[in-house]
């Protein structure tokens, strides 16, 4: 079996494939560094939890009540969200990659440190227990470089300030879904409380509208999208660099326009703010595919994942009549997941000898 892990700031998510890539068994744990709440097999506890180390012993403890005991792992495999411009690949945990993924940690200083808590974790419980890492980033490192350059002076491009984009394993996992009826231009969309968008060509990412940040982009539930950077400057001047980055990421979007970042209540609602929120997240999310199509020369394919992708229907339905002024293409609804993406990715990498 592989033990999928998902290490964030205050929790710790896994899940438990076997060699087929069936979901065995999934739990999660809430609340690290405090009194927090350990869910396995659809049985919660309460613990106290002042670590992830902690967290992860109490997570293996439960895993082996449930039948999975460590001797039954064949590997485990980590989400970390940013490998930058040199971890674009799944990998093998060694030295070096761990290095790697410090060195990048500046490009996500609320992520990386907590994906690697939860590789540091395991090999302190578990030595022996071969690890592997896939990267949210890696699907896009195939973008040309006109798509990920802007155009600002070379040191800066230099220091890392560029488009990376990002939920690169959802766009992995839909490609893998698809197998073999993989259309050759298709338009991806990854609708949730974050929300993107990707341009698959021949099954490679060839342009996304998550850039340097995922702040970027289509209307978000709680973040703005794409904003011009001198507002982004005088609303830093007004309020301040922290302010102006928590406004930007946990107050706007949805939740600015109508007051909640719900999609489901959002559709539920008959007043004004609810119908032009909505309407503002169709509308981006379709100005966005045009650029998208743009770069693959047209498009055969969209296709929906995520929370809102999977489950809205008006959200996909006015989305897709904006975009009909391109003709006609096939329209699908892809499961999102990661968690077997990663799964997918360390098998790949086991299977290969690495």
């Amino acid at each position: 079996m592989i033990l999928v892990l998902n290490a964030g700031s205050s929790s710790l998510k896994v899940e438990v494939f076997d060699l087929q890539l069936t979901s065995v068994l999934s739990g999660s744990v809430t609340n690290i560094g405090t009194s927090g709440t350990l869910s396995v097999g659809g049985r919660k506890q309460e613990i106290e939890t002042a670590s992830h180390a902690h967290a992860l012993s109490a997570m293996l403890a439960a895993l082996n009540e449930n039948g999975v005991g460590l001797e039954k792992l064949s590997a485990a495999a980590h989400r970390v969200v940013h490998g930058g411009t040199l971890l674009t690949e799944p990998a093998q945990v060694t030295p070096q990659v761990i290095s790697a993924i410090e060195n990048v940690t500046p490009l996500a200083p609320l992520h990386n440190p907590h994906n690697l808590a939860g590789i540091l974790a395991l090999q302190e419980a578990a030595p022996e227990l071969p690890q592997y890492c896939s990267f949210g980033t890696a699907f896009h490192a195939t973008n040309p470089d006109v798509a990920v350059r802007y155009a600002i002076p070379q040191t800066q491009h230099d220091a890392g300030i560029r488009r990376y984009g990002f939920h690169g394993l959802s766009y992995a996992n839909m490609v893998a879904e698809f197998g073999e009826a993989l259309p050759s231009r298709l338009l991806a969309l990854h609708l949730g409380n974050g929300a993107s968008l990707c341009a698959i060509k021949d099954g490679k990412s060839i342009a996304t509208s998550m850039g340097y940040s995922p702040l970027s982009g289509l209307t978000m539930g709680t973040r703005s999208g794409d904003i011009d950077g001198a507002a982004v400057l005088r609303m830093s001047k007004a309020l301040g660099e922290d302010e102006t980055d928590r406004m930007l990421n946990k107050n706007s979007g949805l939740k600015a326009l109508a007051g909640d970042n719900n999609m489901k209540t959002l559709l539920e609602r008959d007043d004004e703010d609810a119908a032009f929120a909505v309407e503002h997240f169709c509308y981006w999310a379709a100005r966005h595919a045009g650029s998208a199509i743009v770069a693959m020369g047209g498009v055969d394919a969209v296709a929906f994942t995520g929370g809102i992708g999977e489950n809205a229907a008006p959200v996909r339905d006015k989305i897709v009549e904006h975009l009909s002024c391109f003709g006609t293409f096939d329209v699908h609804v892809i499961a999102a997941d990661e968690e077997k993406a990663i799964a997918r990715d360390a098998l790949s990498l086991i299977e290969a000898g690495q």
